[in-house]
């Protein structure tokens, strides 16, 4: 419906003011913090690195800086092709601090972590207008407003399905109203409501209860239905035929967020006619849900671990009524690699296993181990640690899914919990127990492959999703070529490998990410120089080449094409619109150009633009006593202001020298393939 002036100025007026009074948020806050005005000095250099730094410790990505400037929106326009000066000059006199950029990995990573690109709305279209860029553009469409601002809807909707979910069953008590039976989960009832927190606190093992009869059972629905983070219906479920009139379910709801101590519900069915309002207080009301039971998890899953020699893991019997409601064990074996050689102090530092004063929190285990009396050193035992965990959260994995509805033994009820070994280590798998809890996924890069294995075997694709983000955002660094021009006469620092790149890109073919290998070939391509002459990229190649079944002479090799191709524009995107690319089209036999003549000129020729320099005398005598002295590896003369390629040659210019670089690496890569006898 199109509004007209006088409305849509009143509208925008109440919006103001509900701001004002601190009722409504603004979707765009303006934000001065350091942390903030380091993201989008990040956005604007496309560090992914320090972006994905940023946004794992909570800045908020959808903020403006003074200049009414996103991070989504100073990412959006390509100016690697302009000049520095005409960059300078647009940030000085345009944006301040702040410049647009156009780096395409970047918005995809602000995409991903819940940047906002609403059409139709003010903030939005700028996203859009800036995007002076097809490729960038597509991208901002394809992340719709539901996908970009609620990334927590999936953990939400797999609450609320557990209040339908019938098989496997994972419910643990029954509540009653009228006749009505609600099937209900302890540990989601225990974090979100601080009445049945005391209540399961007092007696854990209680298996049912009844509500009093003057609240309708449409009313406790409601209630147990915004426990679950499910939505709030607009029709509450009164009327004839029911039972109770709306006023009376109203009433209901009113005694039971009393009662259960949730006020919070009272307040969201009285603004669930406002739709900004009520979207605004749902997301919160998401966000303090996954809270609660981040709070939850850590105080009850994460401190009733259970640490035990490995060969007594087996052995470890605990009650399937417990204080913390778990019904099944996940063991996780730790390796030997902590240790240089196996050695450990006294066998008596070995962690003992929890116990609590509680029958119902203890956690009984076969024959304790006795320590040592003699202080004497011997080798430690490998020891195991079992993670109490709840099948109504392990649901969000396939792999769990599969196993407890099926006939598996693991699937069956017994008097004590089933323990359920999964192959990783326990520091993996405690990261992902803390996604399926909480969805939330910080961990190192050190972990990244790992998380990422563990989480194509538990089939969980968004933590694989995430792991891939966390490879190709941490390892990716600046993503700056390695040594690609050189002024003579300095040294070009090599960068700390962060990574083994050899194993991010057998990763990416074993657990079948794009993202990882299109993040390899990258990788490879802006470091080519480093890796071109390595046995190990050989190897790569060659495997590379027979993943493709009955290889024909015409194939070609997935990797090397994605190599060649990002090599391209590691060398290209520099010339763009300045009329240079046909320089890159330049065969060898003109190389003789950018170096020096012998009459004092060293110059580059392409289309007839002279890019020379001229005085410049190559001589070693000339350069000896005039502009510097000899290299002391291989006494190249230095030359102030001349760049050398990788073979060690000069070159007139930055231009030259990157047209001559991309040659010699193509080069290479054709004499690779030769030695392998291979064909692309």
């Amino acid at each position: 419906m199109l509004l007209r002036k006088d409305q849509l100025e009143e509208s925008l007026n109440d919006e103001k003011k509900l701001i004002e009074e601190g009722r409504l948020k603004e979707d765009n806050p303006l934000d001065l913090s350091a942390g903030f005005n380091k993201l989008c000095e990040a956005c604007r250099r496309g560090d992914l690195k320090l972006c994905q730094e940023m946004i794992t410790d909570g800045v908020n990505i959808n903020a403006r800086d003074p200049f009414d400037y996103s991070p989504l929106i100073l990412v959006g326009f390509p100016m690697q092709s302009l000049s520095h000066r005409m960059q300078n000059r647009i940030a000085n006199r345009t944006f301040g601090k702040a410049s647009l950029c156009g780096h395409y990995e970047v918005v995809q990573l602000l995409l991903e972590s819940g940047a906002l690109c609403e059409r139709d709305t003010f903030q939005g279209e700028r996203c859009l207008y800036n995007a002076l860029n097809d490729r960038i553009r597509n991208l901002l469409l394809s992340y719709d407003y539901s996908k970009s601002t609620d990334p927590l809807q999936p953990f939400a909707s797999h609450i609320t399905s557990l209040l339908s979910r019938d098989e496997p069953r994972t419910s643990d008590i029954i509540v009653t109203a009228l006749g009505e039976s609600f099937h209900l989960h302890k540990f989601v009832l225990s974090a979100r409501s601080p009445y049945f927190l005391k209540k399961f606190s007092a007696a854990p093992e209680t298996s049912s209860w009844k509500i009093p009869p003057a609240i309708p059972p449409q009313a406790f629905g409601i209630a147990m239905r915004y426990v679950y983070l499910g939505e709030i219906p607009n029709d509450l479920g009164g009327g004839p035929g029911t039972g109770f009139s709306e006023d009376e379910i109203l009433e209901g709801i009113d005694k039971i967020s009393k009662h259960l101590e949730i006020r919070s519900l009272w307040d969201a069915v009285l603004e669930n006619d406002d739709r900004r309002l009520s979207r605004q207080r749902r997301t919160e009301e998401v966000e303090k849900g996954r809270s609660q039971l981040e709070e939850w998890f850590l105080n009850n899953v994460m401190k009733h671990e259970v640490i035990v020699d490995t060969e007594k893991a087996d052995e470890v019997r605990w009650d399937s009524n417990n204080g913390i409601f778990a019904d099944v064990l996940l063991r996780a074996d730790q390796t030997s690699e902590g240790s240089s050689d196996g050695i450990t102090a006294e066998v008596s530092q070995v962690p003992p296993t929890k116990t609590s004063q509680s029958s119902l929190n203890g956690i009984p285990i076969g024959p304790a181990s006795t320590p040592s009396r003699s202080p004497s050193q011997v080798r430690s035992p490998r020891t195991s640690i079992l993670f109490p965990a709840h099948r109504a959260m392990l649901l969000r994995s396939e792999f769990f899914l599969t196993m407890f509805s099926s006939g598996f033994r693991e699937a069956q009820t017994t008097p004590h919990l089933q323990i359920i070994p999964i192959d990783c280590s326990p520091a993996v798998l405690e990261i992902v127990l803390t996604f399926l809890y909480t969805e939330k996924a910080d961990f190192p890069l050190d972990l990244a492959i790992n998380v990422l294995f563990a989480a194509d075997l538990l089939l969980i694709d968004r933590l694989k999703q995430k792991a891939a983000v966390v490879i190709s955002t941490l390892g990716n660094g600046t993503m700056e070529p390695a040594s690609d021009l050189q002024v003579v006469g300095t040294e070009i620092p090599q960068a700390e490998e962060n990574i083994d790149i050899y194993d991010v890109v057998r990763a990416g073919w074993l657990t079948r990410v794009p993202r990882l290998e299109e993040f390899g070939a990258r990788y490879f391509a802006y470091r080519l120089e480093n890796y071109i002459d390595e046995e190990d990229f050989a190897e790569l190649i060659r495997e590379s080449a027979a993943r493709i079944k009955g290889r024909q002479e015409t194939d070609s090799i997935e990797l090397l094409d994605d190599i060649r191709y990002y090599l391209s524009e590691r060398f290209r995107l520099r010339f763009e619109d300045s009329g240079l690319e046909d320089m890159m089209d330049e065969g060898a036999a003109e190389r003789g150009g950018a170096i020096g003549d012998g009459q004092g000129k060293v110059e580059a020729e392409d289309d007839g633009v002279d890019l020379g320099v001229e005085g410049l005398t190559i001589t070693d005598r000339a350069m000896e006593g005039k502009n510097g002295n000899e290299n002391e590896e291989g006494g190249v003369p230095q030359l102030n202001g001349a760049i050398r390629t990788l073979d060690g040659e000069i070159a007139g210019d930055e231009f030259a020298g990157d047209a001559i670089n991309y040659q010699i690496l193509l080069g290479k890569i054709d004499r690779l393939l030769d030695r392998l006898k291979l064909d692309a």
